[in-house]
């Protein structure tokens, strides 16, 4: 599965990338919004995950990744992660589609375990939607063959 990591700290990209090809994923890394855009934008097929910061050039900017995200491929999902939580970017992110928001700085709790499994619990829903589509795509073949 192709994941793109988007965020502004160097040390954070390159920690999330080792996590996740750990679990045997391939990873890009973007350090803002504009390259997360171009990158997405770029990628053929499209990524299947992108795992974003919500605070960077802007305070929106998670939101504008996640926008670029779901504009060019419904079915990406979305993790944005923030260290900087607040119900309002939650709510907003989740009414545009993010499959989770998970704050940065939980005590006692390891954010790159955290992050892993909601990426595989991300990819599990990916995998369900594209079968859902491609049965959906059969069915109407068939219908439309026997219509004809």
């Amino acid at each position: 599965m192709r994941i793109l990591v988007v965020d502004d700290e160097e040390a954070v990209r390159t920690a999330v990338r080792r996590r996740l090809e750990r679990e045997g994923h391939t990873v890009d890394e973007a350090e803002n919004e504009a390259d997360a855009a171009a990158k997405i934008q770029a990628s053929n097929p499209s990524y299947d995950i992108v795992v974003t910061d919500m605070v960077m050039n802007s305070e929106q900017g998670g939101v504008e990744v996640l926008k670029s995200a779901v504009g060019r491929d419904i079915f990406t999902e979305v993790i944005v992660l923030t260290a900087y939580g607040n119900v309002a970017n939650a709510v907003e992110c989740m009414k545009l589609g993010a499959f989770d928001y998970v704050e940065k700085n939980i005590p006692g709790v390891d954010v790159y375990d955290l992050l892993a499994m909601k990426v595989e619990q991300a990819l599990q829903r990916r995998r369900a939607a594209l079968a859902t589509l491609r049965r959906a795509d059969q069915i109407l073949k068939v219908t439309s063959r026997s219509a004809e």
